[in-house]
């Protein structure tokens, strides 16, 4: 039996100073839990907004620079992988969620938090379950992180070529794990996350492949 939808949020801030919340890459085995706070204007409302998961690439893309353009004000925070290993990802996000309130150059009044509990902050709040397919800012701030992160896979899979991070974003998939088992760890994976640990203690740190240069560079010349 299909899961019944959940009915309309209704908050009880009425304002407009209301700042919705989400993150991308707790499942990840590589880089960074992305996190976006978005305050959007009343004045320049955006059509489409919806669950960043549900959208295609190209309409994720158009929204993305809607949101930069016509919100009041948005901010990204982040916690690289390091910061994972060392605190867990569940703290983590807590922190990357802080970190994009705290960059808001308008304070927020009220935050809506996607998911089932808010960080320990000084900031009226609330938690809202599948608050990215029911709270317009919500749905922003998970468009703003998705293709924010969704950029830095395409990025690090240029700068660690063999383990497809450009397509699957840096999840455990069988070929992320079939590549982590075959190249290594590299220094943007998360550590405490079981199957890099394993690849780490079976197969080591990732290397590049040596740049293939002449044995004598000024062979050929006079």
């Amino acid at each position: 039996m299909a899961a019944q939808p959940l009915p309309p949020f209704e908050c009880h801030y009425t304002g407009w100073r209301l700042a919705g919340v989400d993150e991308v890459g707790r499942g990840p085995l590589i880089g960074a839990v992305v996190t976006a706070a978005v305050i959007l204007d009343p004045e320049q409302p955006i059509a489409g907004l919806a669950d960043s998961k549900k959208l295609t690439e190209k309409k994720r893309l158009a929204l993305y620079d809607e949101i930069i353009e016509k919100a009041a004000c948005w901010s990204l925070g982040r916690c690289e992988a390091h910061e994972i290993d060392q605190l867990n990802i569940y703290q983590a996000t807590m922190v990357a969620m802080q970190r994009a309130v705290d960059g808001l150059a308008i304070k927020p009044e009220y935050v809506l938090v996607d998911g089932n509990r808010c960080p320990k902050w000084h900031w009226p709040s609330e938690p809202v379950v599948k608050g990215d397919s029911r709270v317009a800012a919500i749905s922003a701030a998970s468009i703003l992180a998705k293709v924010t992160r969704d950029r830095e896979m395409v990025a690090l899979d240029a700068q660690y070529p063999g383990f497809g991070l450009a397509g699957h974003k840096g999840y455990p998939t069988p070929v992320h794990l079939e590549a982590l088992n075959r190249l290594g760890v590299t220094p943007e994976h998360r550590r405490s996350f079981r199957p890099v640990n394993e690849a780490l203690e079976n197969v080591g740190m990732f290397q590049l492949p040596e740049a293939d240069f002449p044995e004598d560079l000024f062979e050929g010349v006079d």
